[in-house]
């Protein structure tokens, strides 16, 4: 797999802290966020793709009936997840890849997801734009994702401390993923705002239905 050097990077960072994510993550899951993650992923169906599946937080909540290629650029952060789904019965395939260079044809899936991972995509609206190209035109892009705060003193705060919170992880926490999804050519069939305004739970189509 060819991997840029900006991913490259990411997936350095995230060897080495792989076996540290889950911990760090539990801190926003005592405030709902596996809630979340259960809630999108109903409306998941047939075959799927999830992007940057890190340590495989989310296979727990996908229906029974699905198959599932799950990718990420960390191998270190795919081997947490193989861990995980050994321990469940599901049909689940492993890749490393980048996510601004999808391995698949056009209109290969039927829904595409991606959770708290465009904040680390060097390029995320390449990144969306080849979920887009990867989705059938009947498909859909369920996104679980976290920006830049509607509540703009908090957002303020946000953009100064970018620098601060990118440097360990490559996460860039006031990115806009509302104004990302639209720029990459996805339609927007419904989003919601969570925890002042920084979390989204965004469903997206490929394309206009006009």
């Amino acid at each position: 797999m060819a991997v840029g050097s900006a991913s490259r990077e990411i997936s350095e960072k995230y060897d080495r802290f792989a076996r540290w994510y889950d911990w760090l993550e539990g801190i926003p899951n005592l405030f709902g966020l596996s809630r979340l993650r259960r809630v999108l992923l109903r409306r998941v169906s047939g075959n799927v793709l999830e992007i940057a599946v890190g340590t495989g937080k989310n296979l727990s909540y996908y229906p029974p009936d699905c198959r599932i290629v799950a990718l990420d650029v960390s191998s270190e952060m795919l081997k947490v997840a193989q861990s995980r789904e050994a321990k469940r019965s599901m049909h689940v395939s492993f890749l490393v890849a980048d996510a601004e260079a999808l391995p698949f044809p056009d209109e290969s899936f039927d829904t595409v997801v991606s959770s708290l991972s465009t904040c680390t995509f060097p390029n995320p609206v390449a990144a969306l734009g080849e979920m887009a190209r990867v989705s059938r035109p009947e498909g859909r892009v369920l996104l679980l994702e976290h920006g830049r705060s509607d509540r703009e003193r908090l957002g303020r705060w946000q953009d100064r401390h970018e620098d601060q919170f990118a440097k360990p992880l490559g996460c860039h926490w006031n990115r806009e993923p509302l104004d990302m999804v639209r720029k990459a050519g996805l339609a927007v069939t419904s989003a919601r705002r969570f925890f002042f305004g920084i979390v989204h739970q965004i469903e997206a189509a490929p394309r206009s239905s006009s």
